[in-house]
């Protein structure tokens, strides 16, 4: 058995929500065929969908993964390079159940896979990844009698018409900057654009070649150091508005012509505000970490602000049991009920740029009414006993007057001022703080003063 189908590496690499290590000791072709073979298995696939991001491993990954679910009997249609919200588009366009090669964010000796069932509903530990796992580790997938076909086609240009149908960009003609990362977004950014048009946009793009390797930065935005090359040109160029992608674009960030980085908990009310007008009432999925604007708006714009844990599985079941029309995350994910609950940086970044060019205000002032309250950004703390620190944080805040504590996700501790949760990581000795206040100087208090408690443990 090659040494990256042994049980302690599959237990490393299968995560919560995907596969994921680095190359080739801890994941190769080998295991990606493997995996193809369980996934055809697990889901009951007849047909699955395969894309790959542009990470040097990535398609011959890609390629043995088709042949593993060919072996077990699946047709499998492959789309080349795409982003990961392209290969969700593809399995629910085409029906099929999907695998995409991509480590994301990560630096350039990850990489991993995303799997989906038909319709882009997840694939995670609760909902197959662990039978997936388990079959690639015994290795007691039968061949099929007639191996499935293997076939390509491009649904490019069918997504970019799929987004813009879904939030049109018009009105008056913005400059906008796009820095891909050297991820996804360089693939998929020229096409979306070109359908836009030139009479609306003018795009400057950054960083569009493909590399895997990453020359300029790492494809994770939500990093502030990863922002500063697009924060500067779009006040170099006097752009309308600046869009930050990750490796696998699937999530966005976005800078003000101003050169801010605007939180996505700001963009999550824009767009929460956008849906409700064509889904009056509806549910909006905000995670714990979310600003407590965008429950407050959601409920004044008549909707129902439903919270949930933070992650994607969490937002998409959630989704599903409410049918609510959108989530957002803080960590950039956006996610849509007409997208098949998934989530899509592009369509994000598509219903900024759709109520932008509906206004002649500058990006700042269109999002200030959506900004209210000062937030602290995700702090960590390396802690060797999260339970004992969160446990005391607890006992010291609880019963204070005004206060509430949740244990939803970690423990979320509100006051009617200010508010304040600390997760621990699932895969780090680390806790998580993100603080909000009524103002700066009672965000900074708060945020300071549990940052002292917490590392003075």
């Amino acid at each position: 058995m090659p040494g990256t189908l042994d049980s302690a590496n599959l237990s490393a690499i299968f995560k919560a929500y995907d596969v994921r290590g680095t190359v080739p000791d801890q994941i190769d072709d080998a295991l990606a065929h493997a995996t193809g073979r369980a996934f055809v298995q697990v889901v009951g696939a007849s047909a699955v969908v395969v894309g790959h991001d542009m990470r040097p491993s990535s398609p011959a990954m890609a390629g043995a993964f088709a042949q593993g679910a060919s072996e077990a009997g699946a047709d499998v249609v492959m789309i080349g390079l795409a982003s990961t919200d392209q290969l969700y588009f593809a399995s629910g366009h085409l029906g099929h159940p999907g695998a995409m090669f991509t480590a994301s964010h990560n630096p350039a000796q990850y990489n991993g896979i995303k799997l989906c069932r038909a319709g882009a509903v997840p694939v995670g530990q609760d909902s197959g990844l662990t039978e997936i796992r388990d079959l690639v580790l015994s290795d007691q997938v039968a061949r099929a009698a007639t191996p499935g076909r293997i076939s390509e086609t491009d649904v490019l240009a069918a997504y970019a018409a799929y987004l813009l149908q879904l939030a049109p960009v018009t009105g008056r003609r913005l400059k906008v900057v796009v820095d891909a990362g050297n991820g996804m977004a360089g693939h998929t950014a020229p096409e979306v654009f070109e359908r836009i048009g030139a009479e609306h946009v003018e795009l400057v793009p950054m960083y569009f070649e493909l590399d895997g390797t990453f020359p300029h930065h790492e494809a994770n935005p939500i990093e502030p150091e990863n922002l500063r090359d697009l924060q500067a040109r779009v006040l170099a160029e006097g752009a309308d508005v600046g869009l930050a992608f990750d490796g696998d674009a699937d999530r966005c960030f976005l800078v003000d012509e101003r050169g801010r980085a605007v939180s996505p908990s700001t963009l999550t009310a824009l767009i929460a505000a956008r849906e409700l007008v064509k889904s009056p009432g509806a549910a909006v999925i905000h995670n714990l970490i979310t600003s407590r604007a965008v429950p407050e708006i959601v409920a004044e714009l008549g909707g129902r602000p439903v919270r949930t844990r933070v992650g994607h599985s969490y937002i998409k079941a959630t989704m599903a049991e409410t049918d609510a029309v959108f989530g957002g995350e803080h960590s950039g994910h956006f996610y849509f009920r007409d997208f098949w609950r998934a989530d899509s940086g592009m369509l994000a970044a598509l219903h900024a740029l759709a109520a932008l060019g509906e206004t002649d205000r500058p990006l700042s002032e269109l999002l200030a009414q959506y900004e209210r309250y000062p937030l602290s950004g995700e702090i960590n703390s390396t802690v060797a006993d999260q339970a004992a620190v969160v446990d005391a944080l607890e006992k010291e805040y609880a019963g204070q007057d005004g206060v509430s504590t949740d244990r939803l996700d970690g423990l979320t501790v509100s006051h009617p001022d200010w508010t304040f949760n600390v997760r621990p990581s699932n895969t780090e000795p680390l806790l998580r703080l993100n603080a909000e206040g009524k103002d700066e100087a009672t965000m900074a208090a708060v945020r300071d003063e549990v940052l002292a408690k917490i590392r003075s443990n």
